[in-house]
């Protein structure tokens, strides 16, 4: 396990074939966030706290995985200021999400006299709202019966897009906000968080997995997989 410092916010950390196959993981435990990929990144914070004086974030980390063709695959950890907003990493879009519906809900209490429809007071909200929302996100699921739960937690009335693709064993749904409040979509996102590993949720992957994987279900995915 090589460690190196980066900056005073990351670091990173390179694993060679041999350790990851001690460690009997590989780069889908950590896009999965299995149990065993969680004990590494901990062991490997723990680690680089020693040899470089790496301090782990006060909130939370983005953690970026990179292949090495024939080597092994490299670890970057970045420290994530909760304040900031950064479109281009795809935990954040989630993260934006969380963010807007919170300040959608504080909007709606301050501004909702005793007369008003709560319907009318969401849009007086959602107008304050700056224009740039996620509005798709790809989820990778480690089994057909995680969707299906998933699925199955989601409201009837839920007026999504979603299609579900098939990819070296992992199933993925693409979630589209379709003609759903916002509100709506953003809470089904985030609880898709329960259930699987956000993927993407940017243009560039979501094509790259329309590219190579098989589309299961071209519409309507998550109504046909309710049981």
């Amino acid at each position: 396990m090589k460690i190196e410092r980066i900056d005073e916010k990351t670091v990173k950390c390179f694993l060679s074939n041999e350790e990851l196959e001690e460690y009997e993981i590989d780069y889908k435990d950590f896009v999965m966030r299995s149990e065993k990929a969680k004990e590494v990144v901990q062991e490997i914070i723990e680690q680089a706290a020693e040899e470089v004086g790496y301090t782990p974030p006060r909130f939370a980390f983005d953690l970026q995985i990179m292949m090495v063709a024939d080597q092994g695959l490299v670890l970057t950890f970045s420290d994530r200021d909760p304040d900031v907003n950064d479109s281009s990493q795809l935990i954040e879009c989630l993260k934006e999400m969380k963010r807007i519906l919170q300040k959608t809900r504080e909007a709606t209490e301050q501004i909702a006299p005793a007369n008003t429809a709560p319907g009318q007071a969401l849009k007086k909200a959602e107008k304050q709202e700056p224009a740039c929302r996620p509005e798709d996100a790809v989820f990778v699921f480690s089994s057909l019966c995680n969707v299906m739960d998933y699925a199955a937690v989601l409201p009837g009335n839920l007026r999504v897009e979603s299609s579900l693709y098939e990819w070296d064993g992992f199933y993925y749904l693409h979630m589209q906000k379709g003609h759903a409040a916002y509100e709506r979509y953003g809470r089904a996102c985030i609880e898709a968080l329960e259930f699987a590993a956000l993927y993407a949720a940017d243009e560039a992957r979501i094509r790259q997995l329309k590219e190579h994987g098989t589309c299961l279900i071209a519409e309507k995915a998550v109504k046909k997989l309710r049981v």
